[in-house]
C-alpha cells in the first residue's frame, strides 16, 4: 500500500532529477547545443543513451514478460546492449565524421533530399509508437500510485516528459540519465537481493511458480498443463520460440543503431573515443537491470495471481490459496513488488526513479522525433514552399514540435490502454531498423555503389511488409519480413564497377 513515506521518496526523487535537467539546460545557447550537447564526456554520453534506452519496456515491460514467460524476458535488454555495442564500435566514427546532425541527413547526402523526407516520415512512425508506449507506461504508474483517472494520468505524464527535455534538450537527458543510472542500480541491486532472499534462490522461485500452477484454473488460463511445460516456459531463454525471441532481440539491436536519439548521444561526445566508451558503458550496464527485473517478475508470478485469475478461481468455486496475493495485471509486477516487499523509504526512491526513468526515455525519444521533424521534414518543405515557413528560430520550432508530439501521444495512448507495452517497443524499434538500416549503412560504408532511385521504394516496401506481417500475425517476428523486403529492393539497384 502506498504510504506517506513512499510519496515523500517519490517526490524528492522526481524533484532531484527535474532540477538536474533544468540546471543543465542553462548551458543551452543555441539549437546545436540543444540537440547534440557539445562536448560531453563518456559518462554523460552513457547517461544520454541510457536515459532514453532504459524505459518502460526495459523495466516494467521486462518484469511483465518474466511474469508470464520467465527468463526469455531478458532478450529485450540483451538486444539493447548489443545495439549499444554495435553503435559504439561500428557506427560511432563514421557518423561523427559525416558532419551531419541527423542520421537521415547522412542518407540525404548520398541519395538525395527525397529519400531524407520519405525516410523521415516513415521513421517517425516507429519513434512515435515508442513515445506512446512511454506515455502509456507512465500513465499506468501514475494511475496505480495516486489513484487518478487515466486521462489525468496521461496529461500529467506528458507534462512531466515535456519538462524533462524542454529546457535542456540532450544535456538534460544526459544529466538526469547519470543520476538515474545511480538510482536504478541502487534500487535494482536492492530488489535483486530482496528477491533472492525472499524467494530463497532460483530453485525457491521456480518452486513457487510450480505451486501457483498447481491450481488447474490458473494453469488452464496460461495454457500450461504439466510440470514439464512450466519448466520449458520459465527456464527457457527462447520460451516463445527461437524466431520470435531472437527476432525481438534483432529488432532491439538494429533499432538502437538506427535511432536518432541514441545517435545524438554519440554526437554529443567531445571525441570519438569518449563516444565509444559511453556506448560500451551502456552495453555493460543495461543487461544487469534486465536480469534484476526478470527475477522480480518471476518472483511475483510465484506469489501472486492477477484479478482475472482470481475471478476464474471464484467462478469455479475455488478459494485463493493461503499466502497468495492479488495484483491487477502482470503489468503491475514490478511496482507492486516495490510497494509490498521493500522498506517504504527505499520503495519511494525506487518508484520515483522508475517513474522518472520512463519519463526520461519518453523525453529523449520526443527530442529525437522533434529534431527529425524540424531538420529533415520542415526544413525541406521550407525550401520548396517558403511561404509556409514559420517565423521562428530552429530552437523554438524544435520545442514547439516536442509539445505537439507529446500532446498527440497522450491522446492516442488513452485509446490504447489494453495494449502490451513490450509489443509496442519491439514494433517501434523494428520499424526504425527497416526504414534506415540499409540506406544508412550503405551510405556510410559503400558510398556510390547503390542507385538512389530504389532507396525510397526499399523504405516503403520494408515498412509495408513489416506492418502487414504484424497485422496478419505471420510466423516469426515481423522484422524478418521487413528487412528482407528492404534488402531485396535496394540490392536491385547495385552498381557494378
Amino acid at each position: 500500500m502506498l504510504t506517506t513515506v513512499h510519496i515523500i521518496g517519490i517526490l524528492l526523487t522526481i524533484t532531484l532529477l527535474l532540477v538536474a535537467s533544468i540546471l543543465s539546460g542553462r548551458k543551452v545557447k543555441d539549437a546545436k547545443s540543444f540537440t547534440t550537447g557539445g562536448k560531453s564526456g563518456s559518462w554523460m554520453v552513457c547517461g544520454a543513451i541510457l536515459g532514453t534506452l532504459v524505459g518502460g519496456q526495459s523495466t516494467i515491460g521486462t518484469a511483465q514478460l518474466a511474469f508470464s514467460y520467465g527468463i526469455s524476458a531478458w532478450w529485450f535488454t540483451i538486444g539493447a546492449a548489443l545495439g549499444a555495442t554495435v553503435l559504439g564500435l561500428v557506427y560511432a566514427y563514421p557518423i561523427r565524421r559525416s558532419g551531419c546532425s541527423t542520421l537521415l541527413q547522412i542518407v540525404a547526402h548520398e541519395y538525395g533530399r527525397r529519400a531524407e523526407t520519405v525516410g523521415s516520415i516513415l521513421f517517425l512512425i516507429g519513434i512515435f509508437i515508442s513515445i506512446m508506449s512511454q506515455v502509456l507506461s507512465s500513465s499506468a504508474m501514475v494511475t496505480s500510485l495516486f489513484r487518478l483517472p487515466l486521462a489525468w494520468s496521461a496529461v500529467i505524464s506528458a507534462i512531466l516528459i515535456l519538462l524533462l527535455v524542454f529546457f535542456g534538450g540532450i544535456r538534460s537527458a544526459g544529466a538526469s540519465g547519470i543520476i538515474k543510472l545511480l538510482l536504478l542500480y541502487i534500487t535494482s541491486l536492492v530488489a535483486g537481493v530482496a528477491v533472492w532472499h525472499l524467494g530463497r534462490g532460483i530453485h525457491g522461485i521456480m518452486g513457487s511458480i510450480d505451486n501457483i500452477y498447481s491450481q488447474p484454473i490458473v494453469a488452464e488460463l496460461n495454457v500450461l498443463t504439466d510440470a514439464e511445460s512450466i519448466h520449458q516456459r520459465y527456464r527457457n531463454l527462447v520460451a516463445r520460440g527461437p524466431l520470435k525471441d531472437i527476432g525481438g532481440c534483432l529488432s532491439l539491436t538494429l533499432g538502437v543503431v538506427t535511432t536518432q536519439t541514441y545517435a545524438q548521444g554519440i554526437w554529443s561526445a567531445a571525441t570519438t573515443r569518449k563516444a565509444r566508451r559511453g556506448a560500451l558503458y551502456c552495453a555493460f550496464l543495461i543487461p544487469l537491470i534486465g536480469a534484476a527485473c526478470t527475477l522480480v517478475g518471476m518472483y511475483m508470478r510465484g506469489h501472486y495471481v492477477t484479478t482475472a485469475e482470481l475471478s476464474a478461481l471464484q467462478q469455479a468455486g475455488l478459494s485463493l490459496p493461503e499466502g497468495i496475493g492479488v495484483i491487477g495485471s502482470s503489468l503491475q509486477a514490478f511496482p507492486d513488488f516495490v510497494l509490498y516487499h521493500l522498506p517504504p523509504w527505499i520503495g519511494g526512491i525506487a518508484l520515483g526513479a522508475m517513474l522518472i526513468n520512463i519519463l526520461g526515455c519518453g523525453s529523449g525519444l520526443a527530442l529525437g522525433a522533434a529534431t527529425i521533424m524540424v531538420r529533415d521534414v520542415a526544413d525541406n518543405l521550407r525550401t520548396k514552399f517558403p511561404r509556409l515557413a514559420l517565423p521562428y528560430s530552429t530552437l523554438t520550432r524544435t520545442r514547439l514540435a516536442i509539445v505537439a508530439i507529446l500532446s498527440l501521444a497522450a491522446v492516442i495512448a488513452l485509446s490504447m490502454r489494453g495494449t502490451f507495452i513490450n509489443d509496442l517497443g519491439f514494433l517501434s524499434l523494428g520499424l526504425r531498423a527497416v526504414v534506415l538500416l540499409f540506406p544508412l549503412s550503405f551510405a556510410l560504408f559503400l558510398p556510390g555503389r547503390f542507385s538512389s532511385r530504389l532507396i525510397i521504394p526499399s523504405m516503403i516496401a520494408g515498412t509495408a511488409l513489416m506492418l502487414l506481417a504484424k497485422a496478419m500475425s505471420l510466423p516469426a517476428d515481423p522484422v524478418y519480413y521487413g528487412l528482407a523486403a528492404s534488402a531485396f529492393t535496394i540490392l536491385l539497384g547495385i552498381r557494378r564497377k
